[in-house]
């Protein structure tokens, strides 16, 4: 019932600022974000890649008001390819863009974020690597998978999220189950109306089920988003029942959420790959944190009864 609640605050200013302010936030925070800067972000992609994980990096900067900010954030992604390419780890390090921070929700939005993510495509794949796509609210669908046409047509190897709690989410599956495809998929983390979504957790995870059954009988790459176990065991059933090898898929988890496991798994030869989000704009992204897991939210309540 909390969720709904935290995902409002995180579109909240006094929220942000109360959150931002209390002593405890930066320290709790840091579990979630790599760091503030490129530089601080560099040894966590080391220290992973040495682990045998594989990563995904989003420059934080969603929720712009101009094209100038959408010019920034492309930027960042630039000075980031440029930050990647002396580790030499090609597909091993890609990166994941919200198109939001390329200028999506702009007048002309559509046309303004294909111009801005396509550059950031052209140098990740000029070091040998590649883009994921970020999905966001269901406003943004038809945009974001219309980007993503026009960029496999030169660039065959972006990658797009799909998000189970949406009605739509299986025909997207079977539309995207193509040789060549990318596909992360995750439950889903925006509040979405129940015309839309839906609200059930149990419903959800059934969504998941039978999108991930899709994308495992289909013929590209899946991307098992989850940390919930349950998932990650079932993932490993389909993707035995439809005769794929470990480095025919993967599993994706979050920078700070059961690093155990992701360890466990890479150990037992899964590729998997950790989301790193870092920058000054972490607000959002970390409301969206609290959402997704009870243990979140316990975790930050835990840390400031114990800080005050």
């Amino acid at each position: 019932m909390l969720g709904p609640v935290i995902l409002a605050a995180a579109r909240s200013d006094k929220m942000r600022r109360l959150v931002s302010a209390a002593p405890v936030t930066r320290s709790v925070v840091d579990r979630f974000i790599a760091g503030e800067t490129l530089g601080d972000t560099v040894p966590a992609v080391r220290s992973l890649a040495d682990a045998g994980l594989e990563i995904t990096l989003d420059v934080l900067g969603e929720d712009i008001t101009d094209p100038a900010q959408a010019l920034r954030n492309r930027d960042a992604y630039l000075e980031l390819v440029e930050g990647l390419k002396p580790l030499g780890l090609g597909t091993r390090a890609e990166m994941s863009v919200k198109l939001s921070a390329f200028g999506q929700a702009l007048p002309g939005g559509h046309e303004l974020a294909l111009k801005n993510v396509t550059p950031v495509v052209e140098a990740a794949a000029a070091i040998g690597t590649t883009v994921t796509l970020d999905m966001e609210d269901h406003t943004t669908v038809d945009s974001t998978l219309a980007i993503l046409g026009e960029l496999r047509e030169r660039f065959p190897q972006t990658g797009a999220v799909l998000q189970s709690y949406l009605f739509r989410t299986e025909d997207d599956c079977r539309a995207l189950a193509g040789e060549g495809s990318r596909v992360r998929l995750v439950k889903g983390a925006y509040k979405e109306p129940a015309t839309v979504a839906f609200q059930d957790k149990a419903e959800v995870d059934k969504a998941y089920v039978r999108c991930l059954k899709i994308l495992m009988e289909g013929e590209g790459y899946p991307m098992v988003g989850s940390h919930d176990p349950r998932m990650v065991a079932i993932a490993q059933d389909l993707a035995y029942r439809a005769g794929r090898k470990n480095e025919d898929y993967e599993f994706q988890m979050l920078y700070g959420i059961r690093d155990d496991e992701q360890r466990r798994l890479a150990a037992e030869g899964h590729r998997v790959r950790v989301y790193i989000a870092y920058g000054t704009d972490w607000y959002g992204y970390f409301m969206r944190r609290l959402a997704e897991r009870p243990a979140n939210l316990a975790f930050f309540a835990r840390s400031l009864l114990t800080r005050s």
